[in-house]
């Protein structure tokens, strides 16, 4: 276990995997975001309360779900770059954070526009709004203490510690609707329960959640790659990978 944990993080396996899976997930993720966006704009059923407004669902929960699932991969690379001292989870780490920014503002920002016809406003202070928000400064304030740290060594701690810590607001995201009187409808898709939506909705749904997750997975190995490079730019094997003397 020891021996495939530490293979799994060395950064020249890493940077050889990565090279030959990111383009086929790259491709995955084009094709299924491509066949959601069309089945979820064209195919899917009119929604008889909310018309064609509904369709935004199909762009706010994959990233509202990525901006939860990014988290928690952060948070994971974190803790084992911090437990185990493997260099890479930290780079690993480092390289989901803009991601998962990205993903959380989409989320927030799908989230008004779709507020706006549905409850007469653009925000309130609603649990699972505001939750997503403290999530979002959790992943700025991650960025922000990585920036802040001049010494790499002590950056990956402070930050990682962070990352950690600030896990706890994912269930509170999560349960948030369940655990308060929220404005916000509960979840469209449950593990134990049947979707809150019709089959040939829910399909385009499940697709573009999918889509979501590979092209997280893409950029992630390729921002990983590039954060490699910077820290190893000195090493030998990594001019030898690049074809650099």
């Amino acid at each position: 276990m020891w021996k495939f944990i530490h293979k799994f993080g060395s950064p020249p396996h890493f940077f050889r995997l990565s090279e030959l899976l990111a383009p086929w997930f790259a491709w995955a993720a084009a094709i299924l975001i491509l066949a959601g966006t069309y089945g979820g704009l064209f195919v899917a059923p009119t929604d008889y309360q909310q018309m064609d407004g509904f369709r935004i669902i199909y762009v706010h929960v994959p990233s509202a779900s990525l901006s939860l699932f990014v988290y928690v991969t952060m948070a994971t690379a974190a803790a084992v770059g911090l437990i185990w001292r493997i260099k890479l989870a930290h780079a690993v780490a480092a390289a989901a954070a803009p991601i998962g920014a990205s993903f959380t503002f989409l989320a927030l920002a799908t989230g008004s526009i779709w507020a706006k016809p549905m409850w007469g406003t653009w925000w309130v202070w609603d649990a699972r709004l505001t939750s997503e928000l403290v999530l979002l400064f959790l992943y700025f304030g991650y960025m922000a203490l990585r920036a802040a740290i001049e010494d790499e060594n002590r950056a990956d701690r402070a930050s990682a510690l962070l990352a950690i810590i600030g896990v706890i607001n994912v269930p509170i995201i999560k349960y948030s609707v369940e655990w308060w009187h929220t404005l916000h409808q509960t979840a469209s898709i449950s593990k134990l329960g049947k979707p809150s939506m019709p089959p040939d909705m829910y399909i385009w749904l499940v697709m573009m959640i999918v889509g979501f997750m590979c092209f997280f997975g893409a950029l992630l190995m390729i921002r990983t790659r590039a954060e490699v490079i910077r820290r190893a730019r000195d090493q030998r094997w990594l001019r030898d990978a690049l074809g650099v003397s």
